[in-house]
């Protein structure tokens, strides 16, 4: 088995605690707070978590960067679709105020004892490309996005002494 095969191997079989950031580097809103301080984080971050408050840490949804044309655009801008009509409250003009009243509420979620493989296999299966990591209570306790595991992948391979090449060969580093 090649470098690159033996560091794919062990990659797959990473524990998400063990490459999880911490919750305090986390994007992380209660579900009262204003959407302007959603807005201010979704600045520079792809997502926002939606906890019920700071004590017990809830998971309640999840607002994308995305999510942001519907909350920016009138209602009559939004196209309501049946099933989907909740979009055209998600808009400040239609009355959104806070998280809650913007968040998705049907979060994917993932065990911090699974592996990378399981929560690769999960978000193609599901097309996204974050989890939110949670126990069994539903408290959040971490996040794991395709980001984070593309750096894992790569520091793995510099940490193995091998430098993978476009065409899928692997060379020994100079």
């Amino acid at each position: 088995m090649g470098d690159v095969e033996k560091a794919l191997q062990t990659f797959y079989s990473m524990k998400l605690k063990d490459i999880m950031p911490s919750i305090p580097s986390m994007p992380i809103v209660t579900a009262d707070s204003p959407i302007v301080d959603v807005l201010k984080l979704l600045r520079t971050r792809h997502h926002v978590w939606v906890v019920n408050n700071r004590d017990e840490m809830k998971l309640e949804g999840v607002i994308r960067y995305l999510d942001v044309l519907s909350i920016l655009l009138p209602p009559e801008n939004t196209k309501a679709r049946l099933g989907n009509i909740s979009t055209v409250f998600k808009s400040i003009l239609g009355g959104a105020e806070k998280a809650s009243d913007v968040m998705e509420r049907n979060v994917m979620t993932i065990d911090e004892n699974a592996t990378v493989m399981d929560a690769l296999t999960k978000m193609r299966r599901y097309k996204v490309q974050i989890l939110a990591i949670v126990d069994e209570n539903n408290v959040l306790e971490g996040e794991i996005s395709l980001r984070l595991l593309i750096d894992e992948f790569l520091r793995l391979m510099r940490v193995g002494g091998v430098q993978w090449l476009q065409n899928g060969s692997s060379s020994p580093l100079e």
